[in-house]
């Protein structure tokens, strides 16, 4: 509900005199005339009051809010109209004065929105980078404090401690390194070096990398990659960085059994599409635009259960639009998803 302006205050101070006038009056009666009588009717008169009271204010508050909307939609008839005639003699000073103060207030409101979000992402990405370091370090701190308080003695203890504390550090090491590349990229500092080269080689080499991961997950693995397959330009290194991110994720992520399968496919306009896809739990609509957000998790506990650090998905959407590509999401639940880009092939792009 909108706030009362001053132009409308007189009518709110009026009902709320009346209404202190009533309860003030309601009360010496009822200390007065302490009759059963006249304490239901005192009563009655103090919710009538509030009743007016309320109805006053929700009226004027009303009021105030269509006229702002009327004033709000005058004014971007006024802007609009004067927008429509071109500047010089077919306008006088004041609709000149009129039009250039509207464009800059509502350039200035452009701007603070802007400022607005950015604050917002700022203070979200500060929250959580500092979350996902201080978990890994508590756990650390925790796991070694008790071991000097005593589990050392515990050979069995011990060596289970040591492992989640070295399990930790990966983590944090991970975590530090992947922050340092996002940052990297978004900065211009890690600078991409295009140049043609074979895609098919690089999705069987990281296919083969991956394999003992597929196997420890009974997750089957293949590469469906044409024999005449053009070359596609890019950074050699970074597509590789994304197709291991992808294809490691549709593993980590996929349930026993299932099944991942790269794809590479010449598309018309001189284009290469590579595609991972798997036949896992997938997400709904409203998850997709979300999953290439820095440590956003579907399921948090799974994904530190996985050792992901959240920001993988994060790297790929960088490293492709560094490339001027986009990463292409479908899913659906219960059915897989399918992660997908494009890239211009050799040919095309000479």
């Amino acid at each position: 509900m909108a706030s009362p302006r001053p132009l409308n205050r007189l009518a709110l101070r009026v009902a709320a005199i009346v209404a202190v006038v009533v309860l003030a009056a309601s009360l010496v009666v009822i200390v007065l005339l302490p009759t059963p009588q006249t304490v239901t009717v005192s009563f009655m008169v103090l919710i009538a009051a509030g009743s007016v009271y309320a109805t006053v204010y929700y009226v004027v508050a009303r009021r105030i809010e269509l006229a702002r909307d009327t004033l709000r939609d005058a004014r971007r008839r006024r802007f609009d109209a004067l927008a429509s005639i071109p500047s010089g003699d077919n306008r006088d000073e004041l609709d000149e004065l009129v039009f250039q103060t509207y464009r800059a207030g509502r350039a200035l409101q452009q701007e603070i929105e802007r400022l607005e979000k950015l604050e917002n992402y700022r203070r979200e990405y500060l929250g959580d980078v500092s979350h996902e370091l201080r978990t890994p370090i508590f756990a650390i701190s925790g796991f070694a404090e008790t071991l000097l308080t005593g589990a050392l003695e515990d050979e069995k203890v011990r060596r289970r401690f040591v492992e989640k504390i070295e399990s930790n550090a990966h983590r944090l090491d991970a975590l530090t390194r992947d922050l340092a590349e996002i940052s990297r990229i978004e900065t211009g500092e890690l600078k991409m070096t295009m140049e043609p080269f074979d895609v098919g080689p690089i999705i069987r080499e990281t296919a083969d990398s991956l394999e003992l991961i597929a196997q420890e997950r009974m997750i089957e693995l293949t590469c469906q990659i044409p024999s005449a397959l053009p070359s596609i330009v890019g950074d050699r290194e970074r597509i590789r960085q994304v197709l291991a991110n992808l294809m490691e994720n549709a593993i980590k992520y996929n349930e026993r059994g299932g099944r991942v399968e790269v794809m590479v496919r010449s598309q018309p306009g001189g284009m290469v599409r590579v595609a991972v896809v798997d036949d896992g739990l997938g997400f709904h609509a409203d998850v997709i635009p979300r999953l290439t957000e820095r440590f956003f998790r579907v399921d948090k506990s799974r994904s530190r259960e996985q050792g992901g650090t959240g920001l993988g998905l994060s790297i790929v959407k960088h490293i492709l639009e560094a490339h001027h590509a986009r990463l292409s999401i479908e899913s659906k639940p219960d059915y897989g998803s399918k992660f997908a880009f494009e890239l211009p092939a050799a040919e095309a792009h000479n």
